[in-house]
């Protein structure tokens, strides 16, 4: 009997099968930091416990990007260990602020399944949730990736496409409680930006760059667990390459739109997300938003800002599609997200 995983391939997969991902994993310090170590993070949020303190929180959380990563990356060596890709997000929400001692693991049911019309793959669609050592759902979100199949000759199954919302409303987002913003210092968040001085359909070219290093690619993918063989293994893709992990994308860009957008400080909802691209060692990181949306919130000088962020590899900003309805080859990710900001 064979002692080592090969891997889910697209025909293992149930429609309502509930996959317990291994391994639990607590948090601490050495997350943080090496968090802010690889991407230029400056959230003062998550930056400072004083900050944190005076905003009702008890410290400084954990950046929600290290709660996403920490959990996504339990679920790669049941979910995408064989992907060829990862295609898009829905549904996210950040439920519960993550702390330095807590322990996290995540859990999946598959909820979507559709063979290629190659019959070499399918794309696989999975809830995920992470959960705390209470039990508590801190994330919960659904992403969709494409897996080879073992055995191209398997049948296929029954397509089943879930109907996912577009975006969370936002009077489904939760606000983390005791949070308020009525004394929000702008001088040491940064910026003087507030709520009310971002409008719908504006743009905001956040100018700095990062160009994405393979070390640093590599440090990133083993701290968050990641063992999909695309990010690792240079004999696993023909040209030779190791992916850069999406995720990797989506945290140096959202610490890139620290220039404009300071306060953003916290995501709580993830409305959708497509790597548009794929994204080598050597490329450079550019990003930029677009407002979407804004509501109001319960929270005592919090409001939500609904923005749209875009990673391109040098590419000019504000261009996001051709005429033909297709992302240009120089973007890298369009990112829907809703954040926190003080009114």
């Amino acid at each position: 009997m064979a002692k080592t995983n090969a891997g889910n391939f697209f025909e293992d997969y149930k429609i309502g099968q509930v996959i317990r991902h291994a391994v639990p994993r607590t948090v601490s310090g050495g997350e943080r930091a090496l968090y802010h170590a690889l991407y230029p993070a400056r959230h003062a949020l998550y930056s400072s416990d004083e900050f944190a303190r005076a905003a009702g929180l008890p410290g400084a959380p954990m950046d929600d990007l290290i709660t996403f990563h920490t959990v996504f990356g339990k679920t790669v060596p049941d979910v995408s260990l064989n992907a060829v890709a990862n295609l898009g997000y829905a549904e996210g929400r950040f439920l519960k602020p993550v702390y330095e001692g807590d322990t996290l693991r995540s859990e999946s049911e598959v909820i979507g399944l559709k063979q290629n019309s190659n019959g070499k793959s399918g794309v696989v669609y999975v809830r995920t949730r992470g959960l705390n050592q209470r039990d508590e759902a801190v994330l919960e979100y659904v992403r969709w990736v494409m897996v080879r199949k073992r055995d191209q000759d398997a049948p296929a199954p029954e397509a089943v496409l879930p109907d996912l919302a577009k975006v969370v409303p936002a009077s489904d987002l939760v606000i983390p409680e005791g949070l308020t913003f009525r004394n929000y210092d702008f001088d040491l968040a940064g910026e003087a930006h507030r709520w009310g001085d971002y409008e719908v359909g504006e743009q905001i070219d956040h100018v700095d760059g990062v160009t994405i290093e393979e070390a640093e690619h590599m440090i990133a993918t083993r701290l968050w667990q990641n063992t999909a063989k695309v990010h690792f293994d240079a004999t696993f893709r023909p040209d030779g390459q190791r992916l850069i992990y999406g995720g990797h994308v989506i945290s140096m860009a959202r610490a890139l739109s620290f220039n404009g957008l300071a306060n953003a400080q916290m995501i709580v909802g993830l409305n959708g997300g497509a790597h548009a691209n794929p994204c080598f060692s050597g490329d450079t990181v550019k990003a930029w938003s677009e407002v979407l949306d804004k509501a109001e919130t319960s929270a005592p000088g919090v409001g939500a800002i609904r923005l749209r962020l875009v990673a391109t590899k040098g590419g000019a900003p504000f261009a996001l599609k051709g005429e033909d309805g297709k992302y240009l080859p120089e973007v890298l990710l369009d990112l829907d997200y809703w954040a926190l900001i003080p009114v």
